[in-house]
């Protein structure tokens, strides 16, 4: 089992920055893939950026790419999502996912992640 627990997330004005954090307990930190998932009011949930176990690859969705960066500190068993030019549009709740490294599913998917968080709300104001 591995325990996951975003933090971090908040009231920002657009334009803004933001870091969400993720700490994991459990097993080994770095026998994991890990994701950044959110889900607005009223929307499904969907694929933000992805890391491998590593931290050697890393994965965006189009509309983050250039803004957001993953990053992962195994040392410190934490994920990490540095948020910048926040638009209203990325209000959500922002989940963080583990699934194994061994695992050859998307990591785009989020059926393919084994472990999830209870989310952190992220609010960005016009």
């Amino acid at each position: 089992q591995v325990q996951l627990v975003e933090s971090g997330g908040g009231l920002v004005q657009a334009g803004g920055s933001l870091r969400v954090s993720c700490a994991a307990s459990g097993r080994t930190f770095s026998n994991y893939d890990l994701g950044w998932f959110r889900q607005a009011p009223g929307k499904e949930r969907e694929f933000v950026a992805a890391i491998s176990w590593s931290g050697g690859t890393t994965y965006y969705a189009d509309s983050v790419k250039g803004r957001f960066t993953i990053s992962r500190d195994n040392a410190k068993n934490t994920l990490y999502l540095q948020m910048n030019s926040l638009k209203p549009e990325d209000t959500a709740v922002y989940y963080c996912a583990a699934k194994s490294r061994l695992s050859s599913g998307s990591y785009r998917v989020g059926r393919e992640y084994d472990y999830w968080g209870q989310g952190t709300q992220v609010t960005i104001s016009s």
